[in-house]
């Protein structure tokens, strides 16, 4: 057999093997192409207008004794824009987010609820088929080999799909649609011409998704770039992260001093468009600043502020330009897999590609499925060639 011929005959059964999975993953990653502008569009009726022109935000002690007065616990991060009319966004773990008035503190909503479930619900199939608790681990480790063997078929496909031969006759049918196609005719040419224009795409997501599955890709990545792995710091026994996931705030948790610190957070990275605060469990724990000059899903336009609480001196302040190559890379690589580092255009080509994920899959197991048929009628056919041979008796 030729290499072509073992390389196909690894390609179609990793497909069939794999494809459901991919399929889901492929699915859920179209639905959550634009989940960033759609949940900002769903709740564009939070919006608040200033009391006057030159009004000022509430000061967070301030903030503080509004929530405690209303019967609020208090939130584990505090979101605030530089736009003057967007509300915080007061968030109690990963399952509630609540939007205050910057002026007056009041209360104005968890905004759309259902929007934010079904991106939920979306992401969970995304990332572990909707397995709940301790089934998440078997879910994980099924989309993480699915991912594996999607990036064996990105890889072996492109080497199947271009043709021996390089010419225009070669060549047009595998980079254009055909008119008045239809059955295997039809699929094959979908599944090259799907494979071949999104495969530079395709390659970059699922090689990203792979690095998230697996440590050992993670730490390949940064030994390839010439860098230490980080080490992976487990949770202990305690409850401080458990609680923060929750949304449980600490006893100790106050607002009190972090006004002349937010100033300073302020004033680090001009042109910010969003700080995301981080409310420190006790008085005497550091205070972290996410400051964000992008969209959010460009990490090369955020910075992490680490002050100490009580002299407003800079612990750490780390940038992306003060990271080695391999944390560059890795942190980018979350953001490459839904095109958000690039921006809109980003996430739009992110989304076509995996739409076309899908197509592959549907095209690829109908030629399969056309592939067995074929198999299933010459078997049946040499079967009856050879019932009709008559052996002539010797007389």
């Amino acid at each position: 057999m030729t290499f072509r011929k073992i390389l196909f005959w690894m390609h179609l059964p990793a497909g069939l093997l794999a494809g459901a999975i991919i399929m889901i993953m492929c699915c859920t990653g179209v639905l959550l192409t634009y989940e960033r502008q759609v949940v900002a569009w769903a709740d564009r009726g939070y919006r608040v207008d200033p009391p006057t022109s030159g009004a000022v935000r509430l000061p967070l002690e301030n903030l503080e004794i509004h929530l405690r007065y209303s019967g609020q616990r208090l939130p584990t991060t505090l979101t605030i824009r530089s736009d003057r009319t967007a509300p915080m966004e007061a968030s109690f773990g990963r399952e509630k987010t609540a939007y205050l008035n910057p002026y007056t503190g009041d209360v104005l909503g968890e905004g759309s609820k259902g929007t934010k479930a079904f991106f939920r619900w979306v992401t969970d199939w995304h990332r572990w088929l909707a397995a709940n608790g301790p089934g998440r681990s078997t879910g994980r480790a099924i989309t993480g080999a699915s991912n594996l063997l999607f990036l064996f078929l990105v890889m072996s496909g492109l080497y199947l799909w271009l043709p021996r031969r390089w010419s225009v006759q070669h060549l047009k049918p595998i980079l254009f649609f055909r008119r008045g196609l239809s059955g295997r005719p039809l699929n094959f040419n979908w599944h090259n011409v799907f494979g071949v224009w999104a495969c530079v795409p395709l390659f970059f997501i699922v090689i990203t998704g792979v690095i998230m599955s697996y440590p050992w890709a993670n730490n390949l990545l940064y030994r390839v770039t010439g860098n230490q792995p980080p080490q992976q710091v487990g949770r202990g026994p305690g409850e401080g992260d458990g609680r923060r996931e929750r949304g449980e705030s600490s006893e100790a948790q106050t607002f009190a001093g972090l006004d002349n610190l937010l100033r300073v957070a302020e004033q680090r990275m001009p042109g910010w468009q969003s700080i995301i605060l981080r409310i420190p469990d006790s008085d005497q724990a550091p205070v972290v600043f996410s400051i964000d000059a992008g969209s959010g899903g460009q990490p090369h336009k955020r910075g992490e502020l680490t002050l100490n609480r009580r002299t407003a001196q800079v612990v750490r302040w780390e940038t992306f330009a003060s990271f080695n190559l391999g944390r560059r890379l890795r942190t980018l690589g979350r953001f490459v897999h839904t095109g958000e580092a690039f921006g809109l255009i980003g996430q739009t080509v992110a989304g076509l590609a995996s739409a076309a994920g899908a197509l592959l899959v549907w095209t690829g197991s109908a030629l399969s499925l056309n592939r067995l048929r074929a198999w299933r009628t010459r078997r049946k056919t040499g079967l009856s060639v050879v019932g009709a041979v008559q052996i002539p008796s010797i007389q």
